[in-house]
């Protein structure tokens, strides 16, 4: 038996609790994992309350990303006692996830806990950390380097703004945060940012061309922000957009492509192929200090995630929440 969070439909209804389920209930993987550590997400909390048709089949265990132990295995890749990291491939949303003590996943969606991080570490990071870094990687791909100006992260308190912020101040870029909560000034310059900025002008409707302030962008938000966005970069930045907080639309113009050659880069998390995923943990085990890691993440136990979900949406928890699966708040 093993405790997990468990998403069910009655009359279409959902209904979430932490049950004690048995091992023979778990999908048909090649390997099994002893899960030390997960997170919550912001996708998982759309999952768990039911804001958004994030779950695909009933019941399930969400949770897109875990950190943990082989504990069975018939795939030649992994044997028991190796530890692991996973992220996406619709684990949480069409294949249970890692808001649980045990998963059971096909061994191509996992990858090796990069040397000398340990399972904490890795859901500290965990999927916003990842996306994060696969966004920098992109703006590096487009030639955007620290030398080339300011970048502005949007959605900087949260997540991936927050390890965004973090990162690109370990690599030596000048960082511009963008935030509604003023009271978390001093955590984003803890982090790195040079520069706070209120997000309100961001979020309007704005110009389809705006005054060039910055050399590229991560936008975690979508929207009027992502346009407005765009619609300041200077001429042959980069955005990456990897997240939709204000929404999905994007009601911009074409004057930043074809007046200034900004490029806009979608940023997946969910089906990276295998070697851009190790790269980029790799490069993440290189750039985080522990001290970091501590400043952007909180530890809670299973029973606190299903009321934790909430507050997350509401934009009430900075930085990241790790399911410590030991843990007995």
């Amino acid at each position: 038996m093993f405790n997990a969070i468990v998403i069910r439909q009655h009359d279409q209804r959902q209904h979430v609790a932490v049950e004690s389920l048995n091992e023979s209930l778990l999908p048909q993987g090649d390997v099994t994992v002893a899960v030390t550590c997960s997170t919550v997400n912001y996708k998982d909390a759309l999952a768990i309350t039911g804001r958004s048709p994030v779950v695909r089949e009933f019941p399930m265990v969400p949770g897109i990303d875990f950190a943990g132990t082989v504990i069975a295995s018939s795939s030649k890749a992994f044997t028991c006692g190796d530890q692991v990291v996973l992220n996406g491939w619709g684990v949480g949303e069409a294949w249970w996830g890692g808001l649980a003590e045990k998963a059971c996943v096909k061994s191509e969606w996992l990858i090796a806990l990069p040397a000398g991080m340990v399972s904490r570490e890795a859901m500290a990071i965990g999927t916003a950390g990842y996306t994060a870094m696969l966004s920098i990687m992109a703006l590096e791909q487009h030639g955007v380097t620290p030398d080339k100006g300011p970048i502005l992260v949007t959605g900087a308190t949260g997540g991936v703004g927050s390890y965004a912020v973090a990162l690109l101040a370990t690599l030596g870029y000048t960082v511009i945060a963008s935030t509604g909560k003023a009271a978390q000034a001093d955590y984003l310059r803890q982090l790195g940012a040079v520069d706070i900025l209120d997000r309100e002008p961001l979020s309007a409707p704005g110009k389809p061309l705006a005054k060039a302030q910055w050399a590229g962008a991560i936008d975690c938000v979508g929207s009027h922000t992502l346009a407005n966005v765009l619609a300041a970069t200077r001429y042959g930045g980069t955005v990456a957009a990897c997240g939709l907080a204000q929404g999905m639309a994007l009601p911009a113009s074409v004057a930043p492509f074809i007046l200034r050659g900004v490029t806009l880069v979608g940023i997946d998390s969910v089906m990276q192929p295998l070697p851009t995923r190790i790269a980029a943990w790799q490069r993440l085990s290189e750039l985080l200090s522990g001290s970091q890691l501590q400043a952007i993440s909180t530890m809670i136990g299973l029973n606190e995630v299903i009321g934790s979900a909430e507050a997350l949406l509401n934009g009430d928890i900075h930085g990241r929440l790790v399911v410590d699966m030991a843990s007995q708040h």
